[in-house]
């Protein structure tokens, strides 16, 4: 009887462990994605070295609608698509700068994005529509805890707008940590999310309807 006993909580404990590692190698980061160890420019300022210009439409001229003007990324908006980052990504503190040059429209910050290119890829949106900056947009079936609707892509933001006018440059600071993703708006938390379904992945930003401009875009370690 004792043998069994033993034998059986030898067994318990081997499938506790076999657990454990299947989880672990379930959330393991992929050894080709980036960790930061330090400050890193996402973007040179200069030009597209290390990013990747999409739109749908193989006739369409990226140079058009995304170009390099003063150290400054302008975005005509037209046609949908985006720019990515040509590597992957996790565990980061993302810092950019954006404002609207005319009247304000939509765009917004892909999280975590993965192949293939299209409109929408997978990935987590950390929204740029004026007056709605902090929400989370869902795409492809992509997830977190606190996406309870599941008629709606949206997790709204959880405070009021804290967005500048029209012309004024706004900043986004978000931490992406483990599966969790905070996100503040010109130092005003606007969001939080946890147990997202994607960790790690390419970093894209919009062109979605109306013109736009971003600079600063840097990314570093977070605790």
């Amino acid at each position: 009887m004792k043998k069994i006993r033993i034998l059986s909580i030898s067994v318990i404990v081997t499938l506790l462990f076999l657990s454990c590692e299947k989880q672990t190698s379930e959330d393991a980061i992929p050894e080709n994605v980036i960790v930061p160890s330090g400050k890193i420019d996402l973007w040179n300022g200069t030009d597209f070295s290390g990013w990747v210009r999409f739109v749908p439409d193989s006739q369409a001229d990226v140079d058009t609608v995304w170009r390099v003007v003063d150290s400054v990324i302008h975005c005509t908006g037209v046609p949908n698509g985006y720019i990515r980052t040509e590597k992957e990504y996790a565990n980061y503190k993302l810092s950019l700068e954006w404002r609207w040059t005319g009247e304000p429209g939509n765009s917004g910050v892909l999280l975590h994005m993965s192949l293939p290119d299209k409109v929408w890829p997978r990935s987590i949106e950390a929204q740029l529509k004026t007056q709605n900056a902090g929400d989370i947009w869902l795409f492809e079936d992509t997830e977190v805890a606190e996406h309870v609707n599941k008629e709606s892509k949206l997790v709204a933001k959880q405070s009021d707008v804290s967005e500048n006018p029209a012309g004024e440059w706004n900043k986004y600071e978000i931490y992406c940590k483990d599966k969790n993703i905070t996100m503040y708006v010109n130092g005003v938390l606007q969001n939080k999310a946890t147990k997202a379904s994607e960790y790690y992945g390419k970093i894209c930003f919009q062109s979605e309807g109306k013109p736009i401009q971003f600079r600063n875009i840097v990314i570093e370690p977070v605790e």
